[in-house]
């Protein structure tokens, strides 16, 4: 007998789930969460933006520096409105041709409201906006191709066109500055507020 009404005792519950009231709860402390880290980053002023693609073209800059001494080659920064790229003097052909071998030095676009201010020699250079190739003829491309050239040349010894290249962001205003010296070495600044550089 006691077996038998052992078999038809209530099995004691498994497993509960949420309620409604505790998701809602959960998903609330989430949202509070976001909102004081979303206010407390525009307060400290970051942006994190400007900052990578500032410290992207410094690093970059000096990475050519370096391929160019050890190769014994001289490479060049061209820039546009908005987007740069590493070109490499080609001696055989006499032209200047995009660095094909070195995916790091490809052509790179900035995001949205960055753009760069380019100073060679004391002379700000006017960055033009890149040309609808769709538009031309294959020899059309070609001759463009041939006739790029780039702002700023990285010669084979380390030596390098006197720059002041700016990343910056129209609003709010903030730029960083990567220049060279007079000794030629390349130096980033921090972000600077309020005015152009």
């Amino acid at each position: 007998m006691s077996r038998s009404s052992s078999r038809w005792t209530q099995a004691e519950p498994t497993e509960k789930g949420f309620t409604l009231i505790e998701l809602m709860v959960v998903v609330l402390i989430v949202g509070l969460l976001a909102a004081v880290m979303v206010v407390s980053v525009s307060i400290t002023g970051r942006d994190s933006e400007l900052e990578q693609e500032s410290q992207r073209v410094f690093s970059l800059v000096k990475y050519a520096r370096e391929k160019a001494e050890l190769q014994t080659r001289e490479f060049g920064l061209l820039l546009g409105n908005g987007r740069y790229e590493f070109l490499t003097y080609d001696p055989r052909k006499l032209i200047w041709r995009t660095v094909d071998e070195d995916e790091s030095l490809r052509l790179r676009e900035l995001p949205q409201g960055l753009r760069l201010r380019l100073v060679v020699e004391g002379r700000e250079v006017v960055l033009k906006d890149p040309e609808n190739d769709e538009k031309k003829t294959e020899e059309q491309r070609k001759k463009a191709e041939a006739e790029r050239v780039p702002h700023v040349i990285i010669y084979s010894n380390g030596d390098l066109t006197p720059f002041s290249l700016s990343v910056e962001r129209e609003d709010p205003v903030r730029s960083v500055r990567i220049s060279s010296n007079e000794e030629g070495v390349i130096e980033a600044g921090d972000i600077v507020e309020g005015k152009k550089s």
